[in-house]
């Protein structure tokens, strides 16, 4: 009989433990299992998802003309037409910014002109303008230009721009105004006269 009741005591102590882990247990895993630290969780998978695609909501404007570093920049979607003027190096001394919008927002692909002074800029034409290479409006690209384009550059006559095409089918396309130097007749005075007027 002692060793039955013992057995019985064994057997209880090993459910009232049993029944103690369990409670523990639920104790436990009921906050664990609440989804309160959970309801926050979507919204920064959201956030990441937008920060994915930020990358993408870009654009790639070229800008040219009275700047100090003329080219393709890349800027955040929403951006106006002074961030990528500032992106530029901002404007030069001779640029005629009350000719250009500033506030206008950019476009992906659109060419930002900053015209200088003395050079008239069609109506609308702040940002965007298509004006080809050699018109008042826009900047001879050195890279495409013809013999008579460049002949309309201050000081730059037909031998000078014939020289101009000679560098040019040697070394190829212009990577920066300040290669003009390179060429026969291109001095440095006469480099900075047309850094504002032509663009690579």
């Amino acid at each position: 009989m002692p060793e039955f009741l013992f057995q019985h005591r064994r057997q209880l102590l090993a459910a009232a433990a049993a029944l103690v882990l369990l409670l523990l247990a639920a104790r436990f895993l009921l906050p664990a299992g609440t989804t309160t630290p959970a309801a926050p969780l979507p919204p920064p998978s959201g956030l990441g998802a937008s920060a994915a695609a930020a990358p993408h909501a870009r654009v790639v404007v070229d800008v040219v003309g009275a700047v100090r570093q003329p080219g393709l920049y890349r800027l955040e979607q929403g951006a106006r037409i002074a961030d990528a003027v500032a992106r530029a190096g901002g404007a030069t001394r001779k640029a005629e910014l009350a000719q250009v919008n500033l506030a206008a927002p950019l476009a992906d692909g659109e060419q930002v002109v900053v015209p200088r002074r003395g050079t008239a800029v069609p109506a609308g034409s702040g940002a965007g303008s298509t004006a080809g290479a050699g018109s008042p409006s826009a900047p001879v690209q050195l890279s495409t230009a013809t013999l008579e384009q460049l002949d309309t550059l201050p000081g730059i006559g037909p031998t000078t721009a014939q020289k101009i095409l000679d560098y040019r089918t040697k070394h190829g396309a212009f990577n920066s105004v300040d290669e003009l130097d390179a060429v026969p007749g291109i001095g440095p005075k006469r480099l900075d006269e047309l850094r504002d007027l032509v663009v690579p």
